[in-house]
């Protein structure tokens, strides 16, 4: 027994002596370093405690131990990746930077999350913006996305206070993992980007996932299919009910679906987002918000066994025609679609024909009647010996019809030419002027209903005019509008007398460019008038017509309305008021009468018939009264500058165009 005592002894001793050699040792091989790390310093300037991020990676850095529970009971997840903490990058700040209510380790109470990530990315921008190095200039764009983030739906309540927010940046962020731009962090947050959103909007993930762009990111890793923030953006989040988010969405739809984007805009429902509303259909309201389905699949809401009742949201009368519709019909594509397609290029034929030999004629009439001009030839008014005797041009009757005409006709030009050019900001002001979207619709249509109320009444008083004198009415006479061969001459001879090839023709009551402005707005009403009325009435007319007929009335609409306007505000005034014999402006429209002297220059046949016949006394008047020729200068007047105006906000819009 004392033997064993005594080995017991010395080997005690000798395991004395060993420890007191190994711990020196082991002592002298831990570093400064990793000394540093473990020990708290204390800023000399605050007295504040610094606290090593290894300190707090004893306990959250534990792998074997991810979990602990609180003082409630309730469990708690406190496991934190050294790595992604060391490669992110906030990888050199302290812990205790952004979970400042610590003050030492360790911690007994749950902490409170106070994470100030607004002032500390502002406070360090503001002071090293000005660094020459440009270390931070990453921050100015972190910033432009706090400003957006302040104004997002998951700023509220409390925008500074990052413990009383809706969403804080740290909840989609991931604190602990923020990548720089094009790291595996940043890869692998966009592919995260559904589940962390969901965290909160459970119901739309579980929508999302049985989508289209959901199993692609979700199931197949496709980080170039849609997610959470393509949609609805990063920071400057809206509510969804809110315009502000459903027209950032149909927009955002774009940088993926950019050719189903243009026809969009092309169509009314694009015309009426680009103008700044939601009024009408959106991408999301066709295919589905978080249930965006291919339309071969029975459940999406764009199939053909689904779409009918889809369109029924904002058309509840719509009917099986409604299907036949091209949602995003292409004017350009021949293939799919041939009958856009030649409609498209009729038109632009129309248009480029119709424009190319007037403008061709105003050019070449101005070129004739200067160089008469400065040969002292032509016709020019002495105004220092104005006319006492007038010929009685038009009645009052004509004259009100021509004055209510122009107003409703450039109504129709500005409120029309805005959805056409939905894409300008001056059709944004003009909307917003007039009111929103329903109002300029409404305007629209009543100048709509007015105009055509007007040219109907014209048609039933020349009916009538012709069925009292059918006795005596000659359809080719001096005094009809119907196009003779005479017109056809003169136009032959005007082309000479433009040339220098010919003598100015004589022409009788009415004169070839005058017959072709009348008869034009025949044609420009019947055209106008019924795509009009599809578009005015989808539902009814869809009784008869099959859906794709809207597509060709919103094409067929627009490119005679674009016609129309610039004929009339460019050759038509040039016709009658900017020729240099007329200059500035001639108001024989609203006077009913011009100069004597004038009408046997314009009109010698007709004024030789009239002497001839003895008839001319009967169209004789005086001179009008000041009052009306003031009156009738200034309504001129507004009605030019209103007439340019339209003009050049006209070709702005054709110019700025996106194809």
């Amino acid at each position: 027994m004392p033997s064993r005592i005594a080995s017991t002894g010395v080997v005690c001793l000798l395991a004395a002596l060993l420890g007191s050699i190994i711990v020196p040792v082991a002592a002298a091989t831990t570093t400064d370093a990793d000394q540093g790390l473990m020990i708290d310093h204390f800023d000399p300037e605050t007295g504040k405690r610094i606290i090593p991020n290894e300190r707090c990676l004893i306990c959250h850095g534990d792998d074997q131990q991810k979990t602990d529970v609180r003082d409630d009971g309730s469990p708690v997840q406190i496991f934190v990746h050294r790595e992604q903490i060391e490669s992110s990058v906030h990888g050199s700040l302290q812990c205790t930077s952004c979970h400042v209510t610590i003050d030492r380790v360790p911690h007994r109470e749950a902490p409170a999350v106070i994470v100030g990530c607004v002032e500390c990315h502002r406070e360090t921008w503001a002071e090293h913006k000005d660094d020459p190095d440009g270390e931070y200039e990453r921050l100015a764009v972190v910033n432009e996305q706090i400003d957006s983030y302040l104004q997002s739906i998951h700023a509220q309540p409390h925008a500074l206070d990052q413990s009383h927010t809706n969403a804080t940046c740290y909840d989609c962020h991931q604190g602990h993992n923020v990548g720089e731009l094009g790291s595996i962090q940043r890869a692998e947050f966009r592919l995260n980007n559904p589940e962390v959103c969901g965290d909160c909007h459970e119901a739309q993930l579980d929508e999302y996932r049985t989508s289209t762009h959901g199993k692609l990111v979700l199931e197949d890793g496709d980080s170039d299919a849609a997610v959470c923030s393509d949609c609805h953006t990063t920071h400057d989040i809206a509510p969804a009910e809110t315009d502000k988010a459903k027209l950032a969405i149909t927009q955002n739809c774009g940088n993926c679906h950019e050719a189903a984007q243009r026809t969009y805009f092309k169509s009314y429902h694009g015309q009426v987002h680009r103008l700044g509303y939601t009024d009408a259909a959106k991408c999301h309201d066709c295919h589905g918000g978080h249930l965006v389905k291919g339309e071969d699949d029975p459940t999406s809401e764009i199939h053909a066994d689904n779409r009918l009742e889809n369109c029924r949201n904002c058309h509840e009368e719509a009917n099986e025609n409604f299907l036949s519709f091209w949602p995003h019909g292409d004017a350009h594509d021949r293939e799919n679609y041939p009958e856009l397609w030649g409609f498209r290029v009729f038109m632009e034929i129309l248009i480029f024909a119709v424009m190319a030999f007037f403008w061709v004629h105003v050019l070449l009439w101005l070129f004739r009647e200067l160089m008469d001009r400065s040969q002292g030839k032509g016709f020019v008014e002495d105004l220092s010996k104005p006319d006492l005797v007038y010929f009685r041009r038009f009645p009052v009757v004509w004259r009100w019809i021509h004055f209510l005409f122009a107003i409703a006709t450039m109504v129709l030009i500005l409120t029309g030419t805005t959805l056409l050019f939905s894409h300008t900001a001056w059709a944004k002001a003009v909307v917003e002027f007039l009111g929103g979207i329903r109002m300029e619709g409404i305007i629209h249509r009543t100048a709509a209903v007015i105009w055509l109320s007007i040219f109907i009444a014209h048609l039933a008083i020349a009916t009538s005019n012709i069925w009292r004198k059918r006795k005596t009415f000659e359809w080719f006479g001096s005094t009809s509008m119907v196009p003779s061969m005479k017109d056809f001459c003169d136009l032959r001879d005007m082309f000479k007398w433009f040339l220098g090839r010919g003598p100015r023709p004589q022409f009788s009551h009415w004169t070839y460019w005058q017959k072709f402005d009348y008869w034009a707005p025949f044609w420009g009403a019947t055209v106008i008038g019924i795509s009009g009325l599809i578009l005015f009435m989808p539902d009814k007319t869809s009784l008869i017509l099959p859906g794709w007929t809207f597509n060709i009335a919103n094409l067929v609409h627009a490119e005679e309305a674009l016609l129309a306007a610039i004929f009339l505000n460019s050759v038509h005034f040039f016709n009658v008021h900017f020729r240099p014999e007329r200059f500035p402006m001639s108001t024989a429209i609203f006077t009913g009468v011009i100069p004597i002297d004038e009408f046997k220059h314009d009109h010698r046949l007709e004024y030789e018939r009239l002497v001839e016949a003895g008839e001319l006394d009967k169209h004789l008047v005086h001179r009008p009264s000041r009052r009306m020729s003031l009156a009738a200068s200034f309504i001129t007047t507004v009605l030019i500058m209103a007439g340019l105006a339209l003009l050049t906000l006209v070709l702005i819009g054709l110019v700025t165009l996106p194809r």
